[in-house]
């Protein structure tokens, strides 16, 4: 997968993947491979819901975490999206394995952690 990468001195992140484009905070980030591998899976998440719908899923979970967990950092680690992002970023070849909708069974593990 082909994405457009723009450099973005501000960003409040080191990355960031707003459909079609990946966005870094720094030129160096553009030699990370696991970096960019995690916004192309974000970028594919955001396909697999048609772009728009991603985002409201994406704040709705922060949301959730936010009240579950009351800190930014465990709200955001613990969005499907990112586990799943987190999950396989440093396997390359995992977008090209045909890993669609990989961001689900990281719901069943939410469900089973509630449980437990």
């Amino acid at each position: 997968m082909k994405a457009p990468v723009f450099i973005i001195k501000k960003l409040p992140a080191a990355g960031m993947a707003i459909f079609p484009f990946i966005l870094l905070k720094s030129a160096r980030l553009k030699n990370d491979p696991e970096i960019i591998n995690h916004e192309k899976i974000h970028l594919r998440q955001q396909l697999e819901l048609l772009v728009f719908p991603f985002y409201i899923l994406y704040f709705l979970h922060y949301l959730i975490n936010l009240i579950r967990y009351k800190k930014h950092d465990l709200a955001y680690r613990n969005i499907v999206f990112e586990k799943e992002a987190y999950r396989n970023e440093n396997n390359l070849h995992y977008l090209k394995s045909g890993n669609w909708y990989g961001w689900i069974k990281e719901l069943r593990t939410i469900k089973k952690t509630d449980t437990q």
